[in-house]
């Protein structure tokens, strides 16, 4: 056995509790939780660290494969010029890509992420995750404008699905966005995700998406056009809501992802949706679209809030406390509380984990991860803020 305690601990089961001990066995299950009232007694075998100790991060949305392309993306391109260059560069730079994935799947771990739904559009990372101490999510992402080819995509991915099977992996069909799927490729995505337990899709990324969406203009009209027969003009659905409430699976959980110009009618409209998350990517949307999403609003509307980190093409690193620190400094009104339980419970519950993550009681296996350098007396992150995976 082994025991642990800190000067906080958030268990996300009731408030926080000051210098508890929370008593493990030799596999990182949590056998009981002693509440000194803050009054740690002298036991040579406590691990007592300066900090705070909360559940593991569950890292809702993440493309680990693309990990090579670490700082090869221009910052601030907005969306359709990420992707311009993403297309450019994806295929042509001489990297190995799975070293790079192991580098960054070792360091997601180390920094406190049990957990992760992690998008796929290769084989690459397969054998990396089934060793790797998170638990992975893998979201098979299928995207073609092209609706001919909605057959070809679908088995493409069908393909893929096979492979995740052989490395006895647990994986959904999801559509990539309301942009980059035809209608004619969202239903046969529908068909085929019927009794997923978790899908997502990206979701209002960028302000392009409305033109394009609406009248077929704009930036990402302008780069389809190159992949599209003359006088060719996309089908696709005929708007974000309709997208979420008629052209996806209601099986499951589903996570919207990025949510930067989400306004309060989309969040009303979507309500009728159940089991729906809403991921924050908050260090992708400054580097691609210099914005945050309305955190505000979101929460004041009450909506499933997680966390994600996106990809090292539009990330610095896949760390969930830097994202919860660009969250705190930007929405002082949050509390370091709430902060926690996006970034563990609810992530969570959304990916259908919580029967072992997202709380620390007994029986669970949630991990346990330290914060360090907080302000302890305002109950904040600071930006030397660090986190570490305890077990």
């Amino acid at each position: 056995m082994r025991f642990f305690s800190a000067q906080y601990v958030f268990t996300n089961t009731r408030p926080p509790l000051k210098r508890p001990i929370i008593c493990t066995d030799n596999n990182g299950y949590i056998l009981n939780i002693e509440d000194t009232g803050g009054n740690l007694p002298e036991r040579a075998n406590i691990e007592f660290h300066n900090g705070i100790i909360i559940p593991g991060f569950v890292n809702c949305h993440c493309h680990l494969e693309l990990s090579y392309l670490n700082n090869e993306i221009t910052p601030g391109e907005k969306l359709h010029g990420f992707l311009l260059e993403m297309n450019q560069k994806r295929f042509n730079l001489h990297k190995n890509e799975r070293d790079h994935a192991y580098k960054a799947d070792v360091l997601m771990a180390n920094s406190g992420v049990v957990v992760c739904a992690d998008i796929c559009n290769s084989p690459i990372t397969f054998d990396i995750k089934r060793k790797s101490s998170i638990h992975y999510i893998n979201l098979i992402e299928i995207f073609g404008i092209d609706h001919r080819k909605s057959r070809q995509r679908l088995e493409e991915s069908l393909l893929l699905a096979s492979k995740a099977d052989e490395e006895s992996l647990e994986w959904y069909l999801t559509p990539h966005s309301v942009y980059s799927v035809s209608l004619p490729l969202f239903r046969l995505i529908k068909e085929h995700s019927l009794r997923n337990r978790v899908s997502s899709i990206h979701f209002l990324e960028s302000d392009v998406e409305i033109p394009f969406i609406e009248s077929h203009s704009g930036p990402l009209m302008d780069i389809y056009r190159q992949f599209l027969s003359p006088g060719d003009e996309p089908f696709t659905v005929k708007d974000h809501i309709t997208a979420v409430t008629d052209e996806i699976t209601s099986s499951g959980n589903l996570i919207l992802v990025h949510n930067t110009f989400i306004r309060k009618n989309h969040i009303e409209s979507l309500k009728k949706r159940k089991n729906l998350f809403y991921c924050l990517c908050p260090n992708s949307n400054l580097i691609i679209e210099g914005k945050l999403p309305p955190v505000s609003l979101l929460a004041g509307e009450g909506c499933n809030i997680v966390m994600g980190t996106d990809s090292l093409s539009s990330n610095y690193e896949l760390n969930i406390l830097s994202e919860m620190k660009t969250l705190c400094f930007a929405f002082p009104e949050i509390s370091l509380e709430t902060l926690v339980k996006w970034a563990t419970l609810n992530g969570a519950k959304a990916l259908s984990a919580d029967s072992f993550a997202g709380t620390i009681e007994p029986g669970k296996k949630p991990g346990l991860v330290l914060i360090k350098n907080v302000d302890l007396h305002n109950m904040q992150l600071l930006p030397e803020s660090t986190s570490v995976r305890l077990i």
